[in-house]
């Protein structure tokens, strides 16, 4: 019984741990760019796009696809960087296992 007791705890304290590291997260950003540095997409640790830079100079009414492309792949790359210090920070936690926790992998 005193083990499934001290199994509890440090469940509780890697939970404690996660949840300070979520927190963390959240004040934490990436940048990502696309177009040689047109648009940069910045997106923090909860994968929200919290700002999108374009340069004037890829406004072009002529190509509004282009302008679109690439704002989806900075925004696609911004949530990919978030997504992998996502799982580093929490892989400091849990030594690397698979804990499967859908929005942190």
């Amino acid at each position: 019984m005193a083990n499934f007791q001290k199994l509890m705890k440090q469940a509780q304290k890697m939970q404690e741990q996660m949840m300070r590291v979520q927190e963390e997260l959240a004040t934490k950003t990436v940048d990502a760019t696309a177009g040689g540095g047109m648009v940069t997409a910045v997106v923090n640790g909860k994968f929200e796009v919290v700002s999108l830079k374009i340069e004037k100079e890829v406004v072009d009414p002529e190509d509004i696809e282009m302008l679109q492309d690439l704002i989806v792949a900075a925004v696609n790359e911004g949530i990919r960087k978030a997504q992998e210090m996502s799982a580093s920070e929490m892989s400091k936690i849990t030594g690397g296992l698979n804990m499967n926790i859908p929005g942190l992998t």
